[in-house]
């Protein structure tokens, strides 16, 4: 079966900067980018970080990592359902103890077995915060994790009591509290096994990964040319059921998603993940049948740092409200995407369980309501509302267009776009909690349930809760909808937590992406998958 591991903040393509001769020319076969025979060329991003597992939540490092690496599970590209890759089997009578059993004759790219110590050395280090790692806090359900990262201090165990190797194809782990969705999180890239020799200098590891995956780091042709391309290998010894079809790819990083589609339309691209603002009215009919669009398990949302000053207040709350139902999204998505986005009614996405109208009036048009809660809070912070966004992405003009229905709605100039130069440097200023103002941000499914959009990005203290959001009545609703054994009551619980959110509504909700994505003459077999993905493995070079 086919699948890949998912990814999170999406960088819309954010991007970077190519140096001219890394886009110039076609290649002997299969696309632009000067990437060599029987490969071809897909666009992507910088990586934010060093390309360890444990430490990317945005898509420049996801799209590698999904590369380089295989877990426990994969995801299946239509329906997102686990998929065992290197599992044998993942039991649990109580949800709280799981016995891992993997399958035999994985190795990493070079040569090393893959077994149970892989899995548990990998996890710990990644859950130490002397590591540092961004996705630290998905070890967190594990017991001992509280000694390994502790909320202050310096970590009292190097490895967590809850992971135990019992032989080399079977581990434990003892979480400390039932969780049903832990399975279906094993396969995001935190989760990934890594071999010995990362732990001689992972700092060092990071620029030149040694994964289990379908595909191996190519050195040979550029490896990792900073701020310009990752360029991969079949991985013949791959074990995996997702072998890959082509030769290899060269993930290309454009300065603008305009440049990129070019690129495409002219064969020197051969797979683009997402389509500019500026092409989506005539992309279909540019490509023909290399067009693609489908729904995909994504939202679009305008973030706010909850831990400013004045973004912080309790009275905010009715100014986000008020901003929410200032913007139109009906208008805009169908100026700027021909109504193929839809307006968001929720934090989840049509096609993930329990999804429903949750949001309400606060996500309808209402400039006489807007201006009444706005006012009720205080007013804009400042008096001025920006909202972030990389120029490197297809992200200016919808940011633009939600400030002005803002400003039309209230009747100001209160709302404008503040640009960031590149998408990593935007995430930085994000993640390190730097921001003063809003800040635009998407999200992209890890697994297809409603924790992953909620539990993983608004519990208080989790790796991707970039905006501070504590509410006690959310956190305890998620903790009893994760251990829920019965999905209508898990359900039942997480729109519980989605009606505390409307309340305090830490994020906008805008709108639902759909995949719209295209690929070049040069290639055949290009899919996506549920997640917005493209399926790497897939993808064949025409003769």
């Amino acid at each position: 079966m086919r699948g890949t591991t998912r990814v999170k903040w999406i960088a819309g393509v954010g991007m970077l900067a190519l140096a001219a001769t890394a886009c110039g020319g076609d290649s002997d076969s299969g696309g632009g980018g000067g990437a060599p025979s029987g490969y071809y060329t897909a666009s992507s991003t910088e990586p934010q970080n060093l390309l360890q597992p444990a430490n990317a939540n945005e898509t420049g490092g996801f799209y590698p990592l999904s590369m380089l690496f295989r877990g426990l599970y994969t995801y299946d590209a239509k329906t997102g359902e686990t998929v065992s890759a290197m599992a044998e089997s993942m039991d649990s009578p109580d949800n709280v103890t799981w016995t891992v059993k993997l399958k035999t004759g994985w190795t990493f790219h070079n040569g090393e077995p893959v077994n149970a110590k892989s899995f548990v050395d990998a996890w710990n280090w990644g859950a130490l915060s002397t590591s540092k790692q961004l996705n630290s806090t998905w070890f967190q359900p594990i017991v001992g994790y509280d000694q390994v990262h502790p909320a202050e201090g310096n970590p009292t165990a190097q490895t967590m009591s809850g992971l135990k190797v019992v032989d080399d194809t079977t581990f434990t782990i003892q979480l400390t509290h039932p969780i049903s969705s832990f399975k279906a999180q094993m396969g995001y890239t935190p989760f990934m096994p890594l071999p010995q020799e990362f732990y001689k200098d992972p700092e060092k590891y990071g620029a030149a990964p040694i994964g289990n995956g379908p595909f191996q780091l190519d050195t040979a042709n550029g490896g990792w040319d900073r701020k310009k391309s990752i360029t991969v290998k079949r991985f013949d010894n791959y074990q995996g059921a997702d072998k890959a079809k082509s030769d290899g790819v060269r993930l290309v990083f454009y300065t603008t998603y305009d440049a990129a589609y070019t690129a495409l339309r002219d064969n020197k691209l051969d797979v683009i993940d997402q389509i500019p603002v500026s092409a989506v009215g005539n992309f279909q009919k540019d490509l023909g049948n290399r067009a693609i669009v489908q729904p995909q398990l994504s939202i679009q949302k305008i973030g706010f740092p909850l831990y400013d000053a004045g973004w912080g207040t309790p009275g905010a709350a009715k100014v986000r409200q008020g901003l929410s139902m200032a913007i139109d999204r009906d208008g805009i998505t169908k100026a700027l995407y021909k109504g193929m986005e839809q307006p968001a009614v929720d934090w989840l996405a049509p096609g993930v369980p329990g999804q429903m109208d949750i949001c309400g009036e606060t996500c309808k048009y209402d400039p006489a309501k807007a201006k009444q809660l706005i006012a009720e809070g205080g007013g804009i912070p400042g008096g001025k509302l920006t909202i972030a966004t990389n120029a490197d992405g297809p992200h200016k003009e919808w940011v633009t267009a939600v400030c002005n229905s803002i400003n039309q709605a209230l009747g100001s100039t209160a709302c404008e776009p503040k640009l960031y130069a590149e998408f990593s440097v935007a995430r930085e200023e994000i993640t390190n909690k730097k921001m003063t103002g809003a800040y635009r941000t998407g999200w992209k499914a890890d697994y297809p349930f409603p924790d992953n959009f909620l539990n993983d990005i608004y519990r208080t203290g989790a790796a991707s809760n970039d905006s501070g959001y504590s509410n006690a009545n959310f956190d305890n609703l998620a903790k009893q909808a994760q251990g829920a054994t019965d999905e209508a009551q898990a359900l039942k619980l997480w729109q519980d937590a989605e009606k505390q959110m409307v309340q305090d509504l830490p994020s906008i909700p805008l709108w639902y992406y759909v995949t719209k994505a295209g690929s070049s003459t040069k290639v055949s077999n290009v899919s996506f998958d549920v997640f917005g993905n493209p399926e790497f493995t897939e993808v064949t070079v025409n003769k």
